[in-house]
């Protein structure tokens, strides 16, 4: 009778701590990668490109889990639902390593961004190298300046206001007040205004408006870093941290950092869409 209700009392227990303990994911295919890939990678292909040579070299295979806008990124990684994601540097890629989400990050390639302008340029910066001269020139002409709202072109923007020398106080600068960041070269164009942007998006007709000029690119201060990071196995017991090690670290190798200075020129006129972080160039 003792024996039978010690049992009874074990398998009760046994249950019971079951139905309590957190669910663990499976282990995902150690042969897959998943990635969180920031939307301007793939829109421009780059991402596709260097997928299909990792997978060439590697033996892995790479799953695109989600692309898109950074939050989008972050809930996936914090879901456990990808094993690497590269995405721009900023605030929601501290905090996931901070939090224990990811680990190893790593800067591995830049983009640029650029001052958009009337086709009229009343400031005269059309051809100009330095954002910051260029900015000064706007000041100085008291020339329409749209205070852009997107995080890191606002972040960029302050930064070349301050080389100036300047503090954007006036008439001449306009509040964004853009529903979606996708409008701001139509609201600039409609305030005869100019703007610091993405290159990618308004080269590439993401941001569009008719008649607005990409006037002012080439400055190597006008560029963000886009890093790399790898799920945290201690945080997502089920990441691949293999083949997430691997593919970080082919991102910095130097085939692919050769292979950015070649991507998208054919399309994109002088100079790449992408930088390597291995050179000034």
């Amino acid at each position: 009778m003792k024996n039978k209700l010690f049992f009874n009392f074990a398998l009760c227990s046994s249950l019971l701590l079951a139905s309590c303990s957190p669910k663990v994911d499976a282990p995902a295919d150690n042969h897959v990668v998943r990635c969180a890939v920031i939307g301007g990678m793939t829109m421009t292909g780059l991402w596709p490109e260097i997928a299909k040579r990792f997978e060439a070299q590697s033996g892995y295979q790479t799953e695109l889990v989600v692309t898109g806008p950074r939050p989008e990124l972050d809930k996936a990684m914090r879901a456990g639902k990808v094993d690497l994601l590269t995405m721009h540097s900023g605030d929601i890629t501290t905090d996931l390593v901070a939090d224990g989400y990811g680990v190893n990050m790593r800067p591995w390639t830049r983009n640029e961004l650029c001052i958009v302008g009337p086709p009229d340029d009343p400031a005269h910066v059309r051809g100009m190298t330095n954002g910051a001269d260029a900015l000064r020139k706007i000041a100085e002409a008291k020339a329409h300046f749209v205070d852009f709202q997107g995080i890191g072109c606002r972040e960029l923007a302050h930064s070349l206001w301050e080389r100036a020398g300047i503090e954007p106080k006036g008439e001449w600068v306009i509040k964004d007040d853009t529903v979606s960041k996708w409008n701001i070269l139509q609201f600039a164009r409609a305030n005869n205004a100019y703007v610091v942007v993405g290159y990618i998006p308004a080269q590439m007709g993401k941001m569009y408006a008719a008649g607005m000029e990409i006037l002012v690119k080439g400055d190597p201060t006008m560029r963000r870093p886009f890093i790399v990071m790898e799920a945290n196995p201690k945080k997502i017991p089920q990441a691949n941290s293999a083949g997430a090690r691997a593919l970080s670290d082919f991102l910095l190798s130097a085939e692919i950092q050769n292979f950015l200075l070649e991507f998208g020129r054919q399309k994109n006129g002088p100079g790449p869409l992408f930088f390597p972080v291995e050179t000034a160039q």
